[in-house]
């Protein structure tokens, strides 16, 4: 019984050697790096996660930004009133520096998995590939540390969250 259920395990490891591997990894991708920064982040992160009111109550202070990682498309949908667009693939420390300004500006962050609605333009994603975790990794990745995760799951139409659709409001904050 028990050798039945890991044999598939046991062929694909017998398996390995075979499957062509490169001669060289490539220098720009650490993947065991990803792995552990991941690892890093996990209990930080917990710590950083807050509900709507205390999301609310955050960006209505001096210098706080609210940061909306998804598509320039979705964004420019509907977006939570006051957000800055910065499309995740976009992040660099360059345009993040560009976009945040200091290093210890307050972010708040949100994302798709935040609302129930699960209509464009906030579908929602696979679990454990919403957009928050990405988001929030990166940013801290890059050295930002002062970030709040909205835990909480609203919808559109809830007149607090001030939903916006129309153009854009640009991509870059006046750094505070």
């Amino acid at each position: 019984m028990l050798l039945r259920r890991f044999l598939p395990l046991l062929l694909i490891c017998a398996a390995a050697p075979a499957i062509a591997q490169p001669s060289a990894l490539n220098p720009q991708i650490d993947y065991d790096g990803h792995l552990a920064l991941i690892q890093e982040v996990r209990l930080y992160r917990l710590a950083r996660l807050i509900d709507w009111d205390a999301f609310s109550a955050a960006a209505r202070q001096p210098g706080v930004l609210i940061l909306d990682a998804r598509s320039e498309r979705q964004f420019a949908e509907g977006h939570i009133a006051g957000a800055v667009n910065l499309p995740l693939p976009e992040f660099s420390a360059a345009r993040l520096a560009e976009v945040i300004g200091r290093s210890d500006r307050p972010i708040l962050i949100y994302c798709n998995n935040n609302f129930r609605d699960d209509r464009p333009p906030v579908l929602l994603k696979s679990l454990q590939l919403a957009l928050n975790i990405s988001t929030f990794t990166h940013l801290y990745g890059y050295g930002y540390r002062n970030i709040r995760e909205l835990n909480d799951v609203v919808t559109m139409a809830d007149p607090r969250v001030r939903w916006v659709t129309g153009p854009a409001q640009g991509g870059v904050a006046a750094p505070r």
